[in-house]
């Protein structure tokens, strides 16, 4: 429970996410931010794809209402203008980190949903706004915002596991697979790496010079702080090196929005973003505490 609750915004920024990746260079582009969907909601975790010149864009929507995430898709034209939004994928557990990837001829969303206490691959049965379970992932931990990644003719997942809270934010896991659906062993090092500061992963990863560079979440000051690219020197079955690079921090340009920024998430010459302000809400807090009362309090959802 808490009076001051995290409110993200998802933005588009007109650039290459590679040209976004050294501190200062966000506040270099105008951002076209997306509508708030309305009072004690927010949007956050984007994904893009691009077909038939239309930027999919893959969203939680999340509710503090209810307080359970699900997935939605906006559609953009080739100039950034809206065209609609629609569900995408719900499920009775909590849903955000909608990854899109693509192999085999198919699309693949690989949501965050530890809450179901297993990491679930799905497959666009009717894209962009159906989709199908396809393969539980196994691994050493239930897994969080699991980010894949194909180099040197295998996958990679990258992810924190869903254990204690220190760990949510400052372990971080790899895997690898020689398809997307497995099966996948876990690093030999694992966890390979822990550092709040640059080990949850919070976007898409791009190859740079030949090195992957994730974009990991800064959690040293809060939840989401900043952006910090971790730059992978090494990775096989059995090594894993990296060096974190200075933290994105999100530019006096966002106005409000300058609490926190976690999703960096590439799609072609669109970069998606998301950056949060914090909101005073009794509202929200007088929910709270109602939702515990009814936990607590036997017949405590009944009036008199």
């Amino acid at each position: 429970m808490g009076l001051v609750k995290d409110m993200w915004r998802v933005g588009l920024v007109r650039a290459p996410m590679a040209d976004l990746l050294k501190p200062g260079a966000l506040a270099e582009h105008p951002v076209s931010w997306i509508p708030d969907p309305g009072p004690l909601c927010f949007l956050a975790d984007p994904m893009g794809v691009w077909r038939d010149d239309r930027l999919h864009v893959f969203a939680e929507i999340y509710d503090y209402r209810d307080r359970l995430g699900a997935i939605e898709v906006l559609t953009f034209d080739a100039d950034l203008n809206p065209l609609g939004r629609q569900p995408a994928l719900k499920e009775p557990w909590h849903l955000s980190y909608p990854f899109i990837l693509e192999a085999d001829g198919e699309t693949y969303m690989l949501p965050e949903a530890h809450k179901s206490g297993r990491l679930t691959l799905y497959r666009a049965a009717d894209f962009p706004a159906k989709w199908e379970p396809v393969q539980a992932i196994e691994l050493d931990q239930v897994a969080i915002d699991a980010t894949p990644v194909l180099h040197d003719g295998l996958w990679w997942l990258f992810y924190t596991p869903a254990t204690t809270r220190a760990e949510k934010v400052s372990a971080l896991h790899v895997a690898w697979a020689e398809t997307i659906t497995g099966p996948w062993t876990p690093h030999a090092g694992n966890p390979v790496r822990f550092d709040p500061s640059s080990s949850r992963p919070g976007g898409t990863p791009v190859v740079v010079d030949g090195a992957i560079v994730l974009p990991m979440q800064d959690c040293r000051q809060t939840y989401g702080g900043a952006i910090r690219p971790l730059r992978v020197t090494t990775l096989t079955p059995d090594r894993f090196e990296a060096e974190a690079d200075e933290p994105i921090l999100p530019p006096s340009s966002f106005g409000r929005l300058t609490d926190g920024f976690h999703t960096l998430s590439a799609a072609g010459p669109v970069t998606l973003i998301d950056a949060k302000r914090f909101e005073v809400s009794p509202r929200s807090l007088a929910l709270d505490v109602r939702r515990e009362w009814k936990k607590r309090v036997p017949g405590g959802a009944r009036t008199a």
